[in-house]
């Protein structure tokens, strides 16, 4: 699989960070999830882990010519709103060594592949979704 690198939350160190793959699919490396409460309220697939990210994390899609990086609704892969603004992700955990290569993960982050439709959906005007009321406490 081959990457081109989107953009980080900051310039300094390893952070959340928002790949483009050239299968179709957008990699998302962000902080994993400890919290069980949090944990319970997804529901995991075979191979799927979950991230938290800063929302700002996907302004980096305009570099992918979207036109805006703003999420507009709440919906799979991006199932939580916490009210410290970050952005629950959910999808494949990547575990594919050339990938990984390809980037550096601390121990607390990890990396989660998502279908780029699911994404660019998300960027669409809500359709009565209320993002206030699916926020969930991030503990």
């Amino acid at each position: 699989m081959k990457l081109r690198f989107l953009g980080k939350n900051s310039n300094v160190g390893d952070c959340p960070t928002l790949y483009a793959t050239d299968r179709g699919t957008y990699l998302v490396q962000g902080w994993k999830i400890f919290a069980n409460d949090l944990l319970m309220q997804l529901q995991l697939g075979e191979g799927e882990t979950a991230v938290e990210v800063p929302t700002e994390l996907f302004e980096h899609l305009t570099k992918d010519g979207m036109a805006t990086g703003e999420i507009r609704r709440v919906e799979d892969p991006i199932m939580i709103l916490t009210p410290g603004g970050t952005f629950v992700v959910q999808g494949q955990e990547v575990t594919d060594p050339e990938a990984l290569a390809q980037m550096e993960i601390p121990d607390y982050e990890t990396v989660v592949e998502v279908p780029k439709a699911a994404i660019t959906a998300l960027l669409e005007e809500p359709r009565g979704v209320d993002l206030q009321r699916r926020a969930q406490p991030a503990l």
